[in-house]
C-alpha cells in the first residue's frame, strides 16, 4: 500500500492507494474487484455551522466530510497522479491553492 500524504498551512489530508495483490476496502461503491490499483481517501468540504473543526493556517475552520469514493486504476502511475489531484482538490475546497500543498508518496510500513 501507498500513502499519499498533502500538508498545507499545517493540516495534513493521507490517503491509500492498494497496490496489485492487496485487499483494497469492500463498502458500497468500490470499484470492481479486478481494479489492480484503488485509491481510497477521504473528501471533505468548507461548511458555515455543524461539521468538525479544523485548524488550518491558523484559524478554525468547520468542514464536513463526505464518504469515502474509491476509485479503480489499471496503472500505479495513475492512482498516484489521481491521488495527488484529489489531495489538491481537497485543499482547494477549502481555501489552499494547489501550489501550497506538499505531497509526498511512501511506501506504507506493512506492520
Amino acid at each position: 500500500m501507498l500513502l499519499i500524504r498533502g500538508e498545507a498551512w499545517g493540516t495534513e489530508l493521507t490517503g491509500s492507494v492498494y497496490e496489485r495483490g492487496e485487499d483494497a476496502p469492500r463498502f458500497r461503491g468500490a470499484p470492481e474487484e479486478d481494479a489492480a490499483y484503488v485509491w481510497v481517501c477521504d473528501e471533505f468540504y468548507e461548511v458555515e455551522s455543524g461539521g468538525s473543526s479544523l485548524e488550518l493556517g491558523g484559524r478554525t475552520i468547520q468542514v464536513a466530510f463526505e464518504s469515502p469514493m474509491p476509485r479503480g486504476f489499471d496503472t500505479r502511475d495513475q492512482a498516484v497522479e489521481a491521488a495527488k489531484e484529489h489531495i489538491r482538490t481537497q485543499f482547494a475546497r477549502v481555501g489552499v491553492a494547489a501550489d501550497e500543498v506538499d505531497v509526498a508518496v511512501e511506501k506504507a510500513d506493512p506492520e
